[in-house]
């Protein structure tokens, strides 16, 4: 039987545009699985590492127009969006490199001999070394920033893992691009360009995630897809870890005294971001708790108004389409439901922005209503009218793991200034309460601001619970190499035989800590 194709597709017009590859077979899978396993030991010199990752970053950047109208074409997204899009990926790939130098990473601990501890205490070494090939999922919503030359490969390549990339359908030919350019790269710095591979197919990426050489897997997608290829890695005879971003609600409470001080604010800022990217931002504020009264009417009416004004936009593909004007179709239809500015179909290839409203006391009830506590991907959100704080903490109570969490406070509670601290100096007003209350419920809590925008850099955090994410690591930032190493410590081994990277006189000047001291 022939190979399917795997064809470029035109979301403006839902036509082909050109068929760029086909599906991988499984014993394509494993031939490029176990190329990168061969490359792996070219990527064990941190130098090199670095090295790649910058020239990869400086390929890419000298590339910029073909990569963006590659992934204009296919995605809808824009080429304002993509050229940030673009500029943000060689940005944390030239991160990841100043990171590979400086080697704090590594985790390097010495703990010298010490007999007359009780226990004895023998010498140990300890440091973190690479898990091996690593499987990468690409999102459908990033096509560079998660996807072939994203996060998940760039934080996998400093750690020296070799990455094996299954394609999102929805942009196979900006994979294609952006794998040859991330291979040229690769020869650039003197490594073999099996170090990152490409397939593509739904079959394929289930080989991937079952092949024995691969060592861990990193997803970015929806519940469904994600949770399935979760528990394929768990059921593995050698499970691996599986680092998945599956979904997210990004709750966002909004106080009276904030509706107050900034109604208008709120309500344009909400509607800014809920339909950025035609709300396809996997950290979209999908539902709002606001005050009811004349100050949440402010804050509606707002919305209300810069919703309406927005126009129509084209999602990443027509399935997305079509599940998001059923999904809101199936919110609206709930009793108590109101849609002041109605989403849905726009014309035969659009959706048109909106927001469904329901007293917060709804959501509490459970029964139906919990499908307004799922995510519905596309430029959607839920305005949820609260009566008091108790009606706030039933939702919050409702509510799955999430990305992002957002509070919108007055600047009476933003200082404290609404309740006395308690004897830790913790403060008890209602800010500091719905902190507190917000906090177990995501990876990333934000205080009068939006969460759409995650930054690189070394103190972000994009998890969260589950099902948001399926593991407390983080696919954004330094500290998004942890995923793909493991410790190791060495006990009484003869200096000749330590790495080098543990030795005595620390020849790689490597960050450590020696004895419970931290040596800079």
């Amino acid at each position: 039987m022939a190979a399917a194709p795997v064809w470029s597709v035109d979301p403006r017009t839902g036509k082909q545009r050109e068929q760029v590859a086909v599906e991988a077979t499984a014993a394509e899978v494993d031939a490029v699985v176990r190329a990168a396993h061969e490359a792996r030991d070219a990527l064990a010199d941190r130098g090199v590492r670095a090295a790649l990752l910058r020239r990869a970053a400086d390929v890419l950047d000298g590339a910029d127009e073909r990569i963006v109208a590659a992934a204009d074409a296919e995605t809808a997204l824009g080429t304002g969006r993509l050229t940030g899009e673009l500029a943000r990926t060689t940005y944390q790939l030239r991160a990841f490199a100043d990171l590979v130098e400086e080697g704090a990473f590594l985790d390097v601990r010495i703990d010298h001999a010490d007999p007359a501890l009780t226990p004895p205490r023998p010498d140990l070494r300890r440091y973190k070394i690479p898990l091996g090939v690593v499987a990468v999922y690409a999102a459908s919503n990033f096509p560079l920033a998660f996807s072939v030359p994203g996060g998940d490969t760039a934080s996998a390549l400093a750690a020296g893992c070799p990455v094996v990339v299954k394609a999102h359908p929805d942009h196979p030919a900006t994979s294609e691009l952006s794998a040859a350019l991330l291979r040229r790269a690769a020869a650039d710095a003197g490594v073999p360009e099996a170090v990152v591979g490409l397939v593509h197919g739904f079959d394929a990426g289930i080989e991937l995630v079952r092949h024995p050489l691969i060592a861990a897997a990193g997803f970015t997608g929806s519940v469904r897809g994600g949770r399935a290829l979760y528990d394929a890695a768990a059921a593995r005879p050698h499970p691996i870890p599986f680092h998945g971003e599956l979904g997210s609600l990004n709750p966002v409470v909004v106080t009276e005294a904030a509706a107050e001080e900034r109604a208008e604010q709120i309500g344009t800022g909400l509607a800014g971001s809920m339909t950025l990217g035609t709300g396809q931002f996997c950290v979209k504020p999908g539902l709002v708790l606001a005050p009811r009264g004349p100050a949440g009417d402010r804050l509606e009416r707002a919305l209300t108004d810069a919703v309406g004004s927005a126009g129509a936009g084209v999602l990443l593909d027509h399935r997305m389409r079509d599940a998001f004007v059923d999904g809101v179709r199936n919110r609206a239809a709930l009793p108590g439901v109101e849609a002041p500015v109605p989403p849905g179909a726009g014309g035969e290839h659009t959706v048109s922005p909106g927001f469904l409203t329901v007293p917060a006391a709804r959501l509490a009830d459970g029964g139906a209503h919990d499908l307004l506590l799922e995510e519905c991907f596309g430029p959607v959100t839920v305005l949820a009218r609260y009566a008091d704080e108790a009606e706030i903490g039933a939702v919050l109570a409702r509510l799955p793991g999430n990305l992002t969490a957002t509070l919108q406070l007055g600047a009476a509670e933003c200082a404290g200034e609404d309740g006395p601290p308690d004897a830790s100096g913790n403060g008890t007003g209602r800010g500091a309460r719905l902190l507190a209350a917000l906090t177990p419920l995501a990876g990333r809590v934000l205080v009068n601001g939006w969460p759409t925008g995650v930054a690189v850099a070394p103190a972000q955090h994009h998890g969260g619970p589950y099902p948001a994410t399926t593991s407390t690591s983080t696919s954004v930032g330094g500290t998004a190499v942890e995923r793909w190493l493991r410790p190791v410590a060495y006990q009484d081994t003869p200096p000749a035989l330590l790495p080098p990277e543990l030795r005595e006189d620390n020849p790689l000047g490597l960050p450590r800590r020696v004895d419970g001291r931290y040596e800079g």
